[in-house]
C-alpha cells in the first residue's frame, strides 16, 4: 500500500483537456503528511492512504502526458509489469479495481480438516509425542504437512504439553493453620 509518507515531496504535473479551458494542469501534491489534487480553480485534499488516486495518477501520467509507462512506473515506485497490470485492471473494471487485495492463501490448503483431525488423534494417542514426531508420523502416512503447521494446530486447539514446576520443599508450611501452630523443639 502506498502512503504519502513514502514521498517527501511529489508534484505530478498532468496537463488535461477541459471544455471550459483549452489547457489546464492537474497536480497531485504531497507534502507534510497531506495530499492534494490541485487544478486550475482550486485544490482538493485527499486521504493520505488513498492508493487508488496514486495508481490512477501514475496511469494517467504514463498514458496521457507523454512520460511513458516505464518512467511513470519508476516515478511511483512500481515495476513495468505491475504498471501494465494496473492499467488492464483500470480498463476492465474501473478505478475501484486499483485497490490492493489481501495477499496470501485464502484457505487452509495445507491444514485441511483431515490433517487437523489426524494431528489431534496423534496427540491424544501419545500425549508425550513432540510436534516433530507427529509431523513425521503424518509424513509416513503420505500427509504433506510441516512441523510448523503441526505446531499451529496444537496451539489452536490448546494441545500443548503441560509443564509441571517443581516447588521448593520448605520446612515451614506455606499457609499455617492458626489453630495448630508449628511445633518447636527446644
Amino acid at each position: 500500500m502506498r502512503h504519502c509518507l513514502d514521498f517527501t515531496l511529489l508534484h505530478l504535473l498532468v496537463p488535461f483537456q477541459c471544455e471550459s479551458l483549452s489547457q489546464g494542469i492537474l497536480m497531485l501534491t504531497i507534502n507534510h503528511k497531506k495530499c492534494f489534487l490541485t487544478g486550475p480553480s482550486g485544490k482538493l485534499q485527499i486521504p493520505n492512504h488513498d492508493e487508488i488516486t496514486f495508481k490512477l495518477a501514475m496511469i494517467y501520467e504514463g498514458e496521457c502526458t507523454g512520460l511513458g509507462p516505464l518512467a511513470a512506473a519508476r516515478k511511483f515506485g512500481y515495476s513495468k509489469p505491475r504498471y501494465f497490470q494496473l492499467r488492464r485492471l483500470l480498463a476492465e473494471r474501473g478505478a475501484s479495481a486499483l485497490q490492493s487485495q489481501t495477499r496470501g492463501p485464502k484457505s487452509n490448503y495445507r491444514r485441511t480438516d483431515e490433517i487437523v483431525r489426524q494431528v489431534i488423534r496423534h496427540r491424544f494417542l501419545d500425549p508425550d509425542a513432540s510436534v516433530e514426531v507427529i509431523a513425521q508420523k503424518l509424513e509416513q502416512t503420505r500427509h504433506s504437512i510441516s512441523m510448523r503447521s503441526v505446531e499451529r494446530v496444537v496451539a489452536d486447539y490448546g494441545l500443548q504439553k503441560k509443564t509441571l514446576r517443581a516447588e521448593p520443599q520448605s520446612s515451614i508450611p506455606l499457609d499455617p493453620d492458626p489453630a495448630h501452630p508449628p511445633q518447636t523443639t527446644g
